[in-house]
């Protein structure tokens, strides 16, 4: 410093402040550490204040900020507070999307994995959530277009109800789900599956109906297969008379048929399997193994 006029050159800020001259001089050059004045030789001259600025703006760079964000603060045009809130949300995404792509290598190292297959995988988990969520959102209005009775839209509310956004720290099982989610959703014939459920029930109450039927099923049915009852045997008809009524009259034997041909789907089921993983929650047990029973032992007793 010179002792007459108080000013630094840049090569004493530089040891005073521990910052390269050259970082100085870019910081100068991009107008958030301005000289005081220049020397008769030209040289830039920096004033006490110039100190306290570097510090402020190594301590910024230091956080991340961007040079033109700390001029924005410096010059008053944005306060200090907004700037680093708008910088915290950003790491947060970024941080997000880190934990993201690290639960992806942990599923590449857990299988060997095709290169179609690595590829899918990433470019799906790299989705932003409103992506993701535009994914399933397209499936449904595809699935239910033009259908308005309140099961259906019930339903579809149901089919609709993912989480905003994966986890901040997705488990391995969680970005598998979402791959495997977004894979089904885009299966043309799965589309065409869950369509014809839709239109199936649009004009008769089978929604309350298989709600009501769907414990009976998992009740009996469930420990006939446990008990290892074929559907096709003897005793299989004492069991289904407790799930479905012996004096159902034909036209409705036939018609639960047809519907059970449509519940009975494994894919739907994982459907909703795949909700609950990535909602954090326990999928419940397979339940299509026990319809399935129940839809042959119609078939052999009825």
């Amino acid at each position: 410093m010179n002792d007459v006029t108080g000013l630094y050159t840049i090569g004493e800020l530089a040891r005073r402040t521990g910052l390269r001259a050259r970082t100085i001089r870019f910081w100068s050059d991009s107008g958030v550490v301005p000289p005081a004045q220049r020397s008769e030789g030209g040289y830039r001259l920096y004033d006490a204040e110039a100190v306290a600025r570097l510090d402020l703006v190594r301590t910024l760079r230091d956080l991340g900020l961007g040079l033109e964000a700390i001029q924005q603060v410096l010059e008053q045009r944005v306060t200090l507070s907004e700037v680093a809130d708008l910088h915290a949300r950003a790491l947060d995404a970024e941080i997000r999307t880190l934990k993201i792509r690290r639960s992806v290598l942990r599923i590449l190292a857990d299988r060997d994995s095709s290169t179609k297959e690595i590829s899918l995988i990433n470019a799906l988990a790299r989705l932003s959530a409103r992506e993701r969520r535009q994914v399933i959102d397209d499936f449904v209005d595809r699935a239910f277009a033009d259908v308005v009775d309140e099961d259906s839209a019930l339903v579809a509310g149901w089919m609709r109800d993912l989480p905003y956004d994966l986890p901040e720290d997705p488990t391995s099982e969680q970005v598998d789900a979402w791959v495997e989610l977004a894979e089904l959703a885009g299966e043309e014939s799965f589309q065409h599956t869950v369509r014809r459920m839709v239109l199936s029930g649009e004009d008769d109450n089978r929604l309350e109906y298989g709600l009501n039927l769907r414990p009976l099923v998992l009740e009996h049915a469930g420990a006939a297969l446990s008990r290892g009852i074929a559907p096709e045997s003897p005793g299989a008809r004492l069991i289904l008379d407790r799930i479905i009524p012996d004096d159902l009259p034909a036209e409705e034997t036939a018609a639960l048929i047809t519907w059970l041909d449509l519940v009975a789907e494994p894919r739907v089921e994982r459907y909703w399997q795949l909700l609950s993983i990535l909602k954090g929650q326990t999928p419940s047990p397979p339940a299509v193994p026990a319809f399935e029973w129940v839809l042959a032992a119609l078939r052999e007793h009825r």
